[in-house]
């Protein structure tokens, strides 16, 4: 990983439902489910998980990095919306640190087959979609 880069523990989690904002909540939401998943897969032995945030000296951020065995495996952004364009950060990220998957997590949008995994360059997905397939 180059020096530029910063890879955090994402803290400061909360329960999402007492969060006032709403771009905080969906976040929280979010965090919340990839937290549970990463703890139940490391207790499962299927590998050890951990869940950073990413942010470079630019101030570009992804909200969310999931790493598998210390190898980062995917990133999520939150939105809200559906929204029409995929934040630049997700493209950046998945290139630099050579993630193998990145997704636009939309909390509005509703719930589609697809299986997320199986792209391999940033999408924009449902939160339905993607946290169904968590575990």
């Amino acid at each position: 990983m180059t020096r530029s880069l910063i890879k955090e523990p994402k803290i400061y989690l909360w329960d999402w439902s007492d969060v006032l904002d709403k771009g905080q909540r969906n976040e929280n939401f979010v965090a919340a489910h990839l937290l549970k998943a990463i703890h139940l897969w490391t207790d499962l032995g299927l590998d050890i998980y951990g869940l950073y945030f990413l942010r470079d000296k630019e101030k570009n951020e992804v909200d969310f990095l999931v790493t598998r065995d210390e190898k980062p495996w995917f990133l999520v952004e939150v939105k809200s919306n559906d929204g029409a364009h995929l934040n630049p950060s997700l493209a950046k990220f998945q290139t630099q640190i050579g993630a193998t998957h990145a997704f636009q997590v939309s909390i509005e949008m509703d719930y589609i087959e697809t299986d997320c995994f199986s792209y391999h360059h940033p999408i924009i997905v449902p939160a339905r979609t993607l946290l169904s397939q968590l575990v």
